[in-house]
């Protein structure tokens, strides 16, 4: 089993796996963008979280809205993977 990279992959609030390489590519599996989860607040690195393409952040709840999470089917909770698949939420 392997571990996954951190200065290649890693997850949003919602558990979808993103790639530091697909920023804006909505095409991808991976792709990902930056959403700022405070309204009215600046541009600041305390107020941007990353997202894959399709979760967002619902920002009159104060919570991620997720539709897509890692798809983690037949793996143990501790089990690494190969590698990493997304799945509908």
């Amino acid at each position: 089993m392997l571990e996954q990279d951190t200065s290649e992959w890693r997850k949003d609030q919602c558990g979808a796996w993103i790639n530091r390489q697909q920023y804006n590519n909505v095409k991808s599996e991976y792709g990902w963008k930056i959403v700022n989860v405070k309204p009215g607040s600046p541009d600041s690195l305390e107020n941007l979280q990353p997202f894959h393409w399709n979760n967002d952040f619902d920002i009159a709840n104060d919570k991620p809205h997720c539709r897509v999470t890692a798809d983690r089917t037949g793996l143990l909770p501790t089990q690494d993977i190969d590698m990493p698949h997304n799945t509908s939420a």
